[in-house]
Parts: C-alpha cells; sequence; structure tokens
C-alpha cells in the first residue's frame, strides 16, 4: 500500500516538473520574441523610441527596486554600504527602524557656487532686511541701495530687487560712452570694467548702446563724499648676493605705482598701474618658463616664473621683456618694464601668484 502512495506522489511530481518546464519554455520563446519585436522597431526607427524605451526600462526598475527588492535584504549588502555597521543598526527590528539611518551618519550635500554672470531678480521674503540680502549674495548693501534705488534700508515682503553679481555698480550704455568715460565717472580703472568676463566689450574696447556693464567697486559721483583711499606700494631694492635658483616662498613688491584693481574670482591677481611704466622685477627666484606674446589669452607680453616649490608669478602686459625662456632669476632682477599690451586699457602690471595651479591673493604674500 505504502508502495503504491509513493509511486502516485512521484509520478504527480514528475507530471508537475514537466509541466512546469513546458510553460517555462513557452514563456521564454515569449519573452525573445518580445525583444526580437523591440529590437527590430528600435533598428526601424533609428533611434527615434529608444527616449521612451529608456524612460519605460528605467521606472520598471524603480518599481523594481522600490516594492520588491525592499522586501529582499541582504548582510553584503548592508556591509557594503555602511561598512562597520551591523545589519540590526541599519535594518532594525520593525518597518520605522529600517529606514532610519544611524545617528553617526550624517547625510550632506554640497551645492558648487557658480558664479553669477548678469542681474537676477529676487523676491524679498518673510525676515529679510536689506543687510540680510546683501550677505546672502555675497555684495555689499550699498550696492542693493544704488541698484535698486532705495531711498531708505526698510524693505516690504514681495518687494523684488534687482541683484548684482558684484558689489558695484550696473551701468547702461549710453551714446558717446568709452569704457575710460564710465570708469571715471564711478571712481574705477577701465581695465576692472574690460576684466569682469561677462561684460560685453570688444577687444578695440567698442560698446554698443543699450547693453548693461557691470562695474565692479563702482561708486556713483553723488554717494562719493571723500576721495577713494589709494594704495601705493614702491618696490624695494633688488638684491646681488648670488644667483638663487629656487624661490624663498617669501615675495617682494614686483614694481611700483597704484594698486588699481585687487583679487577677485574673475580676476586671479591684482593690477598695479604707474604711468611712468618703471621696471618689472622678479617677486622671487626661479627658472623663466614663459615670456614674451606667445597667445591671445589677453595678457599680451608676459613672464612667468616657477619657484621650483610650487609658487608661480606671472607678470603680464609688459611693453618689453628681458628676460627668456629658461633663464634663471633672483628675486629683485629685472625682466621686464611696465606696458599695455594684450587686453589692456592703461600702463599697468598685472601680478599673479599661484600654488600648486590655485590662483591665490598676492596680497596675502607680497612683503
Amino acid at each position: 500500500m505504502l508502495d503504491l502512495i509513493l509511486n502516485e506522489v512521484q509520478e504527480w511530481v514528475v507530471a508537475v516538473l514537466g509541466y512546469l518546464k513546458a510553460k517555462i519554455h513557452v514563456l521564454a520563446l515569449l519573452v525573445e520574441a518580445g525583444k526580437r519585436l523591440v529590437v527590430t522597431q528600435l533598428l526601424w526607427r533609428r533611434g527615434m523610441l529608444e527616449r521612451p524605451f529608456l524612460h519605460v526600462s528605467m521606472g520598471l526598475l524603480a518599481f523594481m527596486v522600490l516594492f520588491v527588492g525592499g522586501a529582499v535584504r541582504s548582510s553584503s549588502v548592508v556591509g557594503s554600504v555602511y561598512p562597520g555597521i551591523s545589519d540590526e543598526r541599519v535594518l532594525g527590528s520593525s518597518t520605522e527602524e529600517s529606514f532610519r539611518l544611524p545617528a553617526d551618519i550624517t547625510a550632506t550635500t554640497n551645492i558648487s557656487e557658480k558664479p553669477r554672470d548678469k542681474i537676477e531678480p529676487y523676491i524679498v521674503q518673510e525676515g529679510d532686511t536689506l543687510f540680510s540680502v546683501a550677505e546672502k549674495f555675497g555684495i555689499d548693501v550699498n550696492t542693493l541701495r544704488w541698484a535698486n534705488d532705495l531711498r531708505n534700508d526698510f524693505v516690504i515682503v514681495g518687494d523684488a530687487l534687482d541683484i548684482l553679481p558684484v558689489s558695484g555698480i550696473a551701468h547702461t550704455v549710453l551714446r558717446g560712452d568709452t569704457i575710460y568715460g564710465i570708469a571715471k565717472k564711478y571712481d574705477v580703472s577701465a581695465q576692472a570694467i574690460l576684466d569682469f568676463p561677462f561684460n560685453d566689450v570688444g577687444d578695440d574696447l567698442a560698446l554698443q548702446i543699450g547693453t548693461v556693464l557691470i562695474v565692479p567697486g563702482g561708486v556713483p559721483p553723488e554717494s562719493r563724499v571723500t576721495p577713494r583711499e589709494r594704495l601705493f606700494v614702491s618696490r624695494g631694492s633688488t638684491v646681488a648676493d648670488g644667483s638663487a635658483q629656487q624661490g624663498t616662498g617669501s615675495f617682494r613688491w614686483p614694481t611700483s605705482g597704484e594698486i588699481t584693481q585687487y583679487f577677485a574670482w574673475y580676476h586671479p591677481g591684482i593690477d598695479i598701474a604707474d604711468k611712468e611704466t618703471p621696471g618689472i622685477a622678479a617677486a622671487d627666484g626661479g627658472r623663466v618658463t614663459v615670456a614674451g606674446w606667445i597667445d591671445a589669452t589677453g595678457y599680451g607680453n608676459r613672464v612667468e616664473i616657477d619657484h621650483g616649490n610650487g609658487f608661480r608669478s606671472r607678470y603680464a602686459h609688459l611693453s618689453r621683456v628681458y628676460v627668456s625662456v629658461g633663464d634663471f632669476v633672483q628675486a629683485g632682477d629685472i625682466i621686464g618694464q611696465m606696458g599695455s599690451t594684450g587686453r589692456s586699457t592703461g600702463t599697468h602690471l598685472h601680478f599673479e601668484i599661484s600654488q600648486n595651479g590655485a590662483a591665490i591673493n598676492p596680497l596675502s604674500m607680497l612683503k
């Protein structure tokens, strides 16, 4: 009797396995046929259905991950995502705990700051003040006042404010305007206007009527009570005590004159102007790697020195260059003459210092 039952069970199992095998085979044939149909359609339409196909595929994949994959947990997966953390800490013993991260894991999002290239609108929010808005956008409060013609410091929720990309003035070009006239009006150097990368000024310095120019650091005539403080520098004496071929990491002033433009994200150096066109000295010892007018980058005649310790310095817009590539100089050696070559509006030196390829503010290094 028992043998008869076992035989019946065995025959039933064989029949079920045979049935499932046949069904799986039919299903596989259908899947293959479907795949061939999709491929044929994609090839026939030459990519016209590619985007819908990808969207549907990604939707199905997301559905499987959210509603199917969530039910399957693997300790190896948990270990790879949270090294050193046990499954219990991540998954928990209940549904609520399964989605709670440990207290020692902090989720952060880093948002890269993109430089603003134009005037942007901003609607005043609850709790905003003129000073907090200025701080939020990294400009001074006077810039907000001038750009929005504010007579006082009160703002109301819902007010629309124009936000300049940098501190200064927005000037709409009128008939007869020149870059030099605009610079004089707002008490800045013309080079500062030319160097702002989003100003539409050609190499011939021609201006289009109606164009809005950003004047970094500009001050309206009616807002100037006293002449703006100017910083003048004088270069120290040259040294002649050896033939240092590597820099010391200590930089001296490369020339004398008035600082007309300071370091900014769009201006990786300082400008020093002097109508007497003084000589330009190496700020520290090193090897000359660039000498002359080698490209159309706007620097004109320039000298670049590798100081052999991660620092490099650049001296641009020179009228004359007195060194050649490969020369070794020491701090104080005269390497050129101040000029106005390249994309320049007047006689000055554009001076840069970089460390391991990153521009740094020269004023933080100069002695």
